[in-house]
């Protein structure tokens, strides 16, 4: 089967937008990307900072409310329905709750075909794009580096510690059919 979506998951400033933007010059077939990011930033503001929305904890951590939860689920099955419509999409996303933020993930794209990736990027490596960022809230990259990733199993993994998005943005296209 054609692959339909390919779901990135990553801790914080792990590169994951980066591989997004070189996979959509690789793959042959124009892809959509979307990514956590662009579904806060498209959440009302009050959301931001609000226990019923998103917080994010003086030391990178991060909480949600029962409307975020909400508004993930109807982002999330949108997502299903593009690609269900016929759009090829990446996804890039943060798995703070291991096998269950993917079971979400596996329950909207039930039926399609998906290749999941793991981005892989050491904590301290992280941590120093985060300050350079300077969007972040420090701690964030190092302390979702590794719990991202707990449980969750890849079709294919790539570590951007040493490598740069294009090769890893390769190494992906490569599992695409």
């Amino acid at each position: 089967m054609t692959t339909q979506v390919i779901v990135l998951n990553g801790g914080s400033s792990s590169g994951k937008s980066g591989i997004v933007r070189c996979l959509q010059e690789v793959l042959p077939d124009p892809w959509l990307a979307f990514g956590v990011d662009d579904f806060v930033e498209a959440m009302p503001a009050r959301m931001r900072g609000s226990d019923e929305g998103i917080t994010f904890a003086a030391d990178g951590g991060v909480s949600v409310g029962s409307q975020f939860q909400a508004l993930d689920a109807a982002w999330t099955e949108g997502i299903a329905a593009m690609a269900r419509a016929g759009a090829r999409v990446v996804v890039d996303d943060v798995f703070l709750g291991g096998p269950a933020s993917r079971q979400r993930w596996e329950k909207a794209l039930a039926g399609l075909a998906v290749l999941w990736v793991g981005v892989r990027c050491d904590g301290d490596v992280a941590a120093g794009r985060e300050i350079a960022r300077g969007d972040r809230v420090r701690g964030m990259a190092a302390s979702q580096a590794r719990i991202v990733h707990e449980g969750v199993s890849y079709d294919v993994e790539v570590d951007t510690t040493h490598t740069e998005s294009l090769e890893c943005a390769r190494t992906i296209a490569a599992h695409v059919s």
